[in-house]
């Protein structure tokens, strides 16, 4: 435990514990002049050299006459901050501030309409074994006519996750006892005439920053290893009621961040090495054919890198459609529920059945996703992201830090780009470079709010990587007109994405060349596998859409994927448990 004790629901912040939380944050008194000298009164209270010493982080400068007309105020809000935290505010209390993620004027079609699903024509395998990389909608097909079982496939899902959990270390915790149950219920219903609809039977896996009852919820960290949230987040609510079968939680990197987790190192099925980032767990049990979908999260790269460095699609949805009630917050502005699968249709019958409010979550907005499997994308204006590839084209070199990244990437998307082009698109080039000046500030404020009674208890000691505590402190002293500063800032980069994407419904771009841009400005993302370098590290590459409309956009993903095999390709090593 560090040396400093603050007791958490005590708010005065004298020179003492002020000097401790710089020293933590390994700051120098040296950068902030005037806390050298005696800043609280002998009894603690708030005086004007705190005030002073203050001034430097707040950025202004004030007389000493102005200090002591604010002081009497400032230690009246150390009595307001007293009493929020006598509250005890739990980590899935939203706040009544949302972030709108759009433009002024925009309108969005509220005609909701039956979805239509591909449909597949499939038997029964000879091997059972067979079925470990099926698709949702194959096992689906499956299932609803009766030659599978839905306990069938979740002792095989289940056999595969613990034999290969030692090698990719994707497991946290095994559901087994609800999965078997779960399943029988299913084919119970099924086997009586009562279909629910694709997912009903297929099992899954959840990462596990979500709660789920009567099985512990750790987020990564030793911190929580025994913790149990006794409810179920929505998202598993939601799947429960459609059917599906919940195997495991599965692993996140500490407080979603990276693979690396207290019980190991989740790894790639494809390369026995990295598996990319905090969703790791979901991605790489889909890769391995472990489970057939999974749920993750996206704050920023969260599904993206995992999925880009397994191999398999996913789907980021506009900000605001899943409720995230349930899952640990890491941004209420950014935070995002993720479906992570085989195909984007997968995705996209997942996504139909998460989608929509609950009594929670009060930033989602109810709108129609209306998918439709043979929608002809003839008709879309598509652009690619032009930036990089122009200065190629030019011959102007690329910044060193961007040059290797490009060069093992661009090859793979140039033929994503020569596909659409061949069928008849002319893709629109977009000079995608948007001014970013700090408005992830926002980001890291709101996850030090949400983990403020953690940070003042010191319970962040036991966190194995320290990084997001210290993200915490840092941001605690972040002034809150520089919050609403950013919050306003980032209106302004909602209005250049809009802007930009005026001529075209999707672009194109090389995985990660505008995932912070979309993530700030809450658009929805379809990554995709689209080649394997020498060594079966697979590529990626990334689908942008306008906000919620996710069914256009996944339908010109899935015309490049159904035209491809990248997403049918398995790891050598767990093809046969």
């Amino acid at each position: 435990m560090k040396s400093r004790s603050l007791n958490p629901t005590k708010s005065s912040l004298d020179r003492r514990v002020f000097l401790e939380y710089l020293s933590v944050l390994g700051i120098s008194t040296a950068v902030i002049p005037g806390c050298t000298v005696p800043a609280t009164d002998e009894d603690g209270s708030i005086t004007v050299e705190t005030l002073e010493a203050a001034e430097k982080i707040a950025g202004i400068k004030l007389s000493n006459k102005e200090r002591k007309e604010i002081l009497e105020g400032v230690q009246a809000n150390l009595e307001k901050y007293d009493r929020f935290r006598d509250q005890h505010l739990d980590y899935f209390a939203f706040p009544s501030v949302i972030f709108n993620p759009v433009p002024p004027g925009l309108k969005f079609d509220q005609n909701k309409k039956q979805p239509i699903f591909s449909d597949v024509q499939i038997q029964r395998p000879r091997h059972l074994e067979d079925l470990a990389f099926y698709s949702v909608l194959q096992l689906a097909q499956l299932i609803r006519k009766q030659q599978v079982t839905s306990l069938e496939l979740t002792e095989l899902y289940l056999s595969r996750l613990k034999k290969y959990n030692k090698k990719l270390e994707f497991v946290v915790t095994f559901t087994d006892e609800l999965a078997l149950e779960q399943a029988r219920k299913a084919d119970q219903e099924i086997s009586a005439g009562n279909y629910k609809g694709l997912l009903h039977g297929i099992p899954y896996g959840i990462k596990d920053l979500y709660a789920v009852k009567d099985y512990r919820t750790t987020w990564g960290t030793k911190a929580f290893e025994d913790r149990i949230i006794d409810i179920d987040a929505t998202v598993v609510q939601k799947l429960e009621a459609a059917g599906a079968v919940l195997l495991a939680k599965l692993a996140t990197g500490t407080l979603a961040s990276g693979e690396r987790w207290f019980g190991g190192r989740t790894k790639s099925p494809w390369t026995l090495r990295s598996s990319g980032g905090s969703s790791a767990g979901p991605a790489s049990a889909v890769a391995a054919g472990c489970v057939p979908f999974a749920i993750g999260t996206e704050t920023n790269g969260s599904m993206v890198s995992p999925c880009d460095v397994c191999g398999v699609t996913g789907l980021r949805p506009t900000f605001g459609r899943v409720s995230r009630y349930g899952s640990m917050p890491v941004s209420w502005s950014f935070d995002k529920v993720t479906p992570i699968a085989r195909t984007v249709e997968d995705c996209a019958a997942v996504f139909r059945e998460i989608i929509g409010p609950d009594q929670y979550d009060n930033s989602v907005i109810d709108l129609p996703f209306n998918w439709d499997s043979g929608f002809d994308i003839k008709d879309l204006k598509l652009g690619y992201h032009s930036t990089y590839f122009d200065k190629e084209a030019k011959g102007i070199e690329q910044d060193s830090e961007q040059k290797e990244w490009f060069e093992s990437r661009s090859p793979y998307v140039k033929k994503v780009f020569d596909f659409f082009t061949k069928n008849g698109f002319d893709l629109v080039p977009l000079d995608i470079q948007i001014p970013h000046i700090g408005e992830g500030i926002m980001m890291l404020v709101e996850a030090a709010a949400a983990f403020d009674e953690f940070t003042r208890s010191n319970a962040d000691d036991l966190v194995e990587d320290q990084k997001w505590p210290g993200y915490h402190r840092t941001h605690r002293f972040v002034p809150a007109v520089e919050y609403l500063q950013a919050a306003r800032y980032r209106e302004i980069v909602i209005q250049k994405m809009n802007e930009i994407m005026k001529d075209v419904d999707v672009y194109i771009e090389m995985t990660w060349s505008t995932n912070w841009s979309t993530n700030v400005t809450g658009l929805p993302i379809v990554i995709v596998p689209c080649g394997f370098t020498n060594r079966g590290q697979p590529r990626s590459v990334t689908f942008v859409g306008k906000l919620y409309q996710e069914a256009k956009l996944m339908a010109v993903a899935k015309a490049f994927q159904d035209a491809t095999d990248y997403h049918m390709k398995k790891p050598p090593q767990f093809i046969y448990s």
